[in-house]
């Protein structure tokens, strides 16, 4: 399951949980995520804020999960923040998944793309069956 920690994404979250719960199956949660913009102008970069960064990410993750690993006690979470695209960590997660879940925002205009850049990805590229979970 693709998770991004900075949306509201119940429906994704309920989805990925029941279907773990229903298959009796793990369920690994991916956010890929990269350094602010204001790091690309700093012109000498501490790789201990990189590491900070790393570990707060992770600690996001860990705590949008929290309230869904109470709910679904029986279903067994990992969890991976990785710097770098989250369609591509989705694409390589999904070698070993059953079924890979990301979600789209709704977009109520009629024009334009529908899908974003990972659930993209995902669909065009991933080794396992994809499900698009529509959210605001």
């Amino acid at each position: 399951m693709g998770v991004d920690i900075h949306e509201a994404a119940d429906k994704v979250l309920a989805f990925a949980f029941e279907e773990a719960s229903r298959r009796d199956c793990a369920l690994r949660a991916v956010h890929g995520w990269k350094l602010p913009s204001a790091y690309e102008y700093v012109p000498f970069f501490d790789p201990d804020n990189e590491r900070d960064i790393g570990r707060s990410v992770t600690q996001m993750l860990n705590e949008t999960l929290l309230p869904w690993r109470s709910k679904f006690p029986s279903v067994r979470v990992t969890h991976n923040a990785f710097m770098g695209p989250a369609g591509q960590q989705l694409v390589q997660a999904s070698a070993g998944a059953d079924l890979v879940v990301v979600g789209r925002q709704l977009r109520r205009s009629p024009l334009g793309a529908h899908l974003g850049p990972v659930a993209h990805t995902v669909l065009h590229h991933a080794a396992a069956p994809v499900a698009v979970v529509a959210h605001d």
